[in-house]
């Protein structure tokens, strides 16, 4: 009788807690499949995002290379117009020059002739003594 009364509740007892142990092993093993599930997404996402930053430095410095390009390409159509305008003013001032020199040279002969026309010289060497002297003072000036 005692074993039928004693020997039920334990072994009952001990069955619960084989139950409670093998339940226990159940979620420790759960729990590990959930952590290396979580581990394996972690590493995924990790991947992802380093993925995702080198794609976002790639694209990066495509953009400073392109600004770069860009604005050396920018400095240098900027020189050369510099160099055309500057161009286009020195044959200007240079045309400038040039019909200034033809002016003066063109006052200075009328001079001279207008000096030379006033003067009635009646000996040749005179006229040349004078044209020659007209010549230097026109020279110095």
């Amino acid at each position: 009788m005692l074993g039928r009364t004693a020997f039920k509740p334990i072994a009952s007892g001990l069955k619960k807690r084989e139950n409670d142990i093998q339940e226990a092993l159940d979620a420790a093993k759960q729990a590990k499949a959930e952590m290396e599930e979580l581990q394996s997404k972690n590493d995924e996402l990790l991947r992802e995002a380093r993925e995702e930053r080198s794609a976002m430095l790639k694209d990066a410095k495509e953009a400073a290379d392109g600004i770069v390009k860009e604005a050396k390409e920018k400095a240098k159509a900027e020189a050369n117009q510099l160099v055309e305008n500057a161009r286009v003013e020195i044959e200007s001032q240079k045309s400038s020059a040039m019909r200034e020199v033809k002016q003066e040279v063109g006052t200075i002969a009328l001079e001279i002739a207008e000096q030379v026309m006033r003067k009635q010289l009646s000996q040749e060497e005179e006229q040349k003594a004078l044209v020659s002297r007209l010549v230097d003072q026109m020279g110095k000036n």
